[in-house]
């Protein structure tokens, strides 16, 4: 749906009760934007963006094989699953649905959101890639070591809520991601799973 209206409030006639309930709050938030907390914030975020995530899962998997930690490579190695997978998923989505991004919107008075691909970074709101990204190796992590489950998620769950406040996303948006992240946490068990089965195996032949 494509609407034109006045730039501190992007109103199209017809879109969903969701996508209403996102706009009304892109709109009450809109004020955070330059707050310096928020800024702040937005930038440590960034430590979930793809390459900066690739690389804390990689410094993982690298410090557990020159320690000889085998325990801190394999979380390594499930973080950099799980963060692939998430990828490869929001990846997926944003190459099929195109909506701008809450400051745009509010800037350029023009918000929309159908099936089509984003042609910039205006148009790739859905779904929180920083979201996905960040509930993915948070899973991987607390599937690895369950008592760092609570500070895993709720840094996730911190880097997902800042997006609103800096205009980034939309909280449907943070939705979407954390079901990617979820999802993806739940394929990397499943892999996990396949290999140390079949490492089971292996090992009662011998």
């Amino acid at each position: 749906m494509t609407s034109s209206t006045n730039p501190r409030a992007p109103a199209p006639d017809e879109i969903s009760e969701v996508e209403r309930f996102d706009l009304d709050v892109a709109v009450e938030v809109r004020h955070h934007h330059h707050n310096p907390f928020v800024r702040w914030a937005g930038k440590a975020s960034e430590i979930a963006d793809q390459p900066q995530l690739l690389a804390v899962c990689g410094c993982v998997v690298a410090a557990g094989l020159l320690g000889g930690r085998p325990a801190l490579t394999r979380t390594g190695l499930r973080m950099l699953a799980a963060f692939g997978l998430a990828t490869g998923m929001k990846n997926w989505l944003k190459a099929r649905i195109r909506r701008t991004r809450p400051k745009a919107a509010l800037e350029k008075g023009r918000y929309e959101m159908e099936a089509a691909e984003s042609q910039d970074g205006d148009e790739g709101s859905f779904p929180s890639g920083h979201t996905a990204g960040a509930v993915a190796v948070a899973g991987a992590v607390a599937s690895e070591h369950p008592r760092l489950a609570l500070p895993a998620f709720g840094l996730a769950a911190a880097i997902a809520a800042i997006q609103v406040p800096r205009g980034k996303h939309y909280p449907s948006d943070l939705a979407a991601g954390f079901a990617v992240g979820l999802a993806a946490t739940a394929l990397a068990a499943a892999l996990f799973a396949s290999f140390d089965h079949a490492a089971g195996r292996h090992d009662r032949r011998r």
